[in-house]
């Protein structure tokens, strides 16, 4: 295919074998991981754990990504719309809570044909960087439950200096919007979240008013209980990190983006505590369960 999915829109060509564009990847799924994730937000979590599918790629070039050797470094696993498919039939057996498919938007057609026409016994969790095409996200309708979009940033400066996507903004905005159209306000039953769209903003170091503007946005746009919100502490600094991002965010930093998120009347989702900035919260990628 001549891939268009996501708002880089490179026209790269992208075959079952051929690799291209700025995701690195194949038309087919490439996955470095299936399994049981305990460290999802707790809605998403349940009893045993997310149905946690780790894909390879992305869209985005985020220099403080935790993910780095499936991001960008090549690690995964080719396999089958059949295969992926299994994968989910494997996991709901094991007691997962939901599909939780992660860095799924270069995969889009794929993923679709594995999900099929089947009414899936736990919700479909699309967890993305929020770097997302609302064009695509329509060719989801009715296919995913709840959407799981960060909404990394509001200002352009560190959009470009940190993930190469100056544009950030305005297509992350867009796509939020778009998947809440789709869902509608969010559904809880007993503590799992059955549908709806949680909003992930991780706090960086040294960029209070990129969170600020971030979490304005949630407010002017929805009013309490429409959208959740999951203000993150956990930013790690990478090998190679300059600046701000060669330290962690401070006692000082969390209390005030937890205070600005109050006073926003953001009051639906979850805040972490700062020792949440932990390396055993990504998993090897060793392509177990794929």
């Amino acid at each position: 295919m001549i891939c268009n999915l996501c708002p880089r829109r490179c026209g790269a060509e992208r075959t079952d074998t051929r690799s291209g564009g700025v995701c690195g990847q194949p038309a087919m799924p490439v996955a470095a991981r299936a399994m049981l994730h305990q460290w999802e937000e707790p809605c998403l979590v349940g009893e045993h754990g997310a149905g946690t599918v780790f894909f390879s790629g992305c869209n985005l070039r985020c220099c403080f990504c935790q993910n780095q050797p499936i991001s960008r470094g090549g690690v995964g696993k080719a396999i089958t719309p059949e295969r992926l498919r299994q994968i989910f039939r494997e996991l709901i057996d094991q007691g997962a809570a939901c599909l939780d498919l992660v860095t799924p938007t270069h995969f889009t057609p794929a993923i679709l044909e594995a999900l099929g026409d089947e009414v899936w016994p736990v919700p479909v969790v699309w967890n993305c960087g929020g770097y997302e095409d609302p064009e695509t996200l329509r060719q989801l309708e009715g296919k995913v439950q709840v959407y799981l979009p960060d909404l990394k940033y509001a200002l352009p400066g560190p959009a470009k200096r940190y993930s190469g996507a100056e544009d950030y903004f305005q297509w992350a905005s867009a796509a939020i919007l778009e998947m809440f159209r789709q869902t509608g306000p969010y559904v809880m039953e007993n503590g799992q979240l059955k549908r709806g769209v949680l909003i992930r903003h991780l706090l960086l170091p040294g960029e209070m008013e990129n969170t600020r503007r971030c979490l304005d946005f949630v407010a002017e746009h929805f009013r309490p209980g429409e959208v959740l919100v999951s203000l993150m502490s956990q930013y790690t600094p990478q090998p190679g990190a300059e600046g701000n991002l060669r330290r962690h965010v401070t006692r000082a930093e969390y209390r005030a983006a937890v205070a600005y998120m109050e006073n926003c009347g953001i009051t639906d989702g979850y805040t972490q505590e700062r020792t949440s900035a932990k390396e055993e919260y990504t998993p090897d990628f060793d392509g177990r369960g794929v």
